[in-house]
């Protein structure tokens, strides 16, 4: 599972002064996206014509995979280009055990190498604008990872004491805990409880800034919206025009978003070398207007409704338009991609799990038979090898070997018709838990820890004296307890 960089091909970059022209990056994350959220693949309801442009003017992916179908996961594996087991990042030590909540103990182990890392040590202007949740002490927050600057949310917008009607009944109680939301710039909170409504606008504003100030020189921007995820707060504007309620309001937000960086990128001259990458961090919870057609399962699952999400990539001066990859890619290709792209290296210290795809970008070459590991938390529930993906008997589902290609919404189970898949494909698992490890069976795998701090507080809290006024605390001097 670990990578060499082997391929050999040519990246048609600019030449300015005799020296490669690095092109810039910008990666767009949404929360909570669907595979069936987009016009582009497939949606009627939700109107989205500058993602659809997007799409038509690079490589849609028809079997895009985030390495978790949860946040914080999958946000860890997609930055550093590993599974989230592979970083410590599967599960977490609170109630839940699914993502991080604000004043956890843990967050991204600060050893550990990230897309920012590598670029900003080539020489790219970094930034990231939106939710980070890969930790919210000041040792885990984006300024530690190769960003030069941050402005967001530390976690999901549904983590504050103010939440809407259509957040999980279930988990009102422990969200009700939760201190004020707080809005980060670098590494203060500036802003407690903000008007989700305007965080899209002014993450946009925040976006086009950083844009126009290094429009000479390469520059890496990751833009993680607040949308979709639960609440919806769009602007009223959005939710006026939305033939699908408030969550289609969000959508459309998004691609608004989409075409002003879009816009501002023709404007300076410089959209032709500039990669966008777009896509969302897991499926979506499949209700309340979201869709993940015509994929089965949802957000947390191990169907591929929860795993299998939007992407698109394009880059003009290099990226074959129209075009669209029907094989395996993953979110942990990004960082191994990148590098190759921008002439520079993965850390050679370490497993890196994703690989360099940066051939089937502009060469359009295939990569056969690729795996892809399915986990809830640290237990293995599903292996991918090529066009089949085989569900291991366990406590979360029932054996089961569904062929995607024939069959991409896993509801004729061929196991009987295929013994000597399934037998390969236990082989592969097997495999997997030898180098990844695997909670149902006990192993441990190759595997690096966790960041962990003593002692942890929350960003933010009430003046229990005051309960109108919230103090707001800079993260260099201390925090709440």
């Amino acid at each position: 599972m670990g990578v060499g960089l082997h391929q050999d091909y040519h990246i048609n970059n600019r030449q300015r002064d005799g020296e490669v022209k690095r092109p810039n990056i910008i990666l767009i994350n949404c929360d909570d996206l669907g595979y069936g959220d987009l016009g582009c693949y497939g949606s009627k309801v939700n109107k989205t014509p500058a993602v659809d442009r997007l799409a038509r003017q690079g490589v849609i992916f028809s079997s895009f995979y985030m390495a978790s179908s949860l946040c914080s996961p999958s946000r860890g594996a997609m930055l550093t280009g590993c599974y989230p087991r592979r970083i410590g990042f599967h599960k977490y030590k609170n109630s839940l055990g699914t993502v991080l909540f604000p004043g956890d103990n843990e967050g991204l182990n600060p050893s550990e190498i990230t897309i920012a890392s590598i670029l900003k040590n080539a020489g790219y202007a970094t930034r990231m604008v939106g939710k980070w949740h890969c930790g919210d002490q000041p040792e885990f927050l984006p300024t530690r990872f190769g960003f030069d600057g941050y402005y967001g949310l530390p976690y999901s917008n549904d983590m504050g004491m103010s939440f809407a009607d259509d957040v999980d009944k279930k988990y009102q109680e422990l969200f009700a805990s939760f201190p004020p939301l707080p809005l980060i710039d670098g590494e203060q909170v500036v802003e407690e409880q903000p008007d989700q409504s305007t965080l899209t606008e002014r993450y946009v504003e925040q976006s086009v800034k950083f844009i126009r100030e290094n429009k000479d020189r390469p520059f890496f921007l990751y833009l993680a919206h607040m949308h979709v995820h639960l609440p919806h707060m769009a602007p009223e504007r959005f939710n006026k025009q939305s033939d699908n309620g408030p969550f289609g309001a969000a959508v459309e937000c998004v691609d608004w978003a989409t075409d002003v960086i879009m816009y501002e990128l023709g404007r300076l001259g410089i959209e032709s070398n500039t990669i966008i990458i777009f896509t969302s961090d897991n499926g979506s919870v499949a209700r309340l207007g979201a869709s993940n057609a015509p994929l089965r399962g949802a957000k947390g699952s191990c169907w591929e409704g929860g795993f299998r999400v939007p992407c698109i990539i394009r880059w003009p001066e290099s990226v074959r338009g129209s075009t669209r990859y029907d094989d395996i890619v993953t979110s942990m290709d990004f960082l191994p991609t990148l590098a190759r792209i921008c002439s520079t290296d993965v850390p050679g210290d370490r497993i890196i799990d994703g690989i360099d795809i940066s051939g089937i970008l502009t060469g359009g070459k295939n990569i056969q038979e690729r795996v892809f590991y399915y986990y809830h938390k640290g237990d293995l529930c599903a292996v991918r090898r090529g066009r089949y993906k085989y569900f291991i008997d366990s406590p979360h589902y029932q054996e089961a070997l569904y062929d995607l290609e024939e069959d991409v919404s896993e509801s004729n189970d061929i196991i009987k018709r295929h013994p000597g898949i399934v037998k390969r494909l236990k082989e592969t698992a097997e495999g997997c838990r030898d180098d990844l490890g695997d909670d149902l069976r006990m192993k441990k795998g190759k595997n690096r820890p966790i960041g962990w701090v003593e002692d942890p507080m929350t960003l933010t809290c009430y003046d229990p004296a005051h309960p109108y006024m919230i103090a707001m605390y800079d993260l260099s001097g201390g925090n709440c307890g």
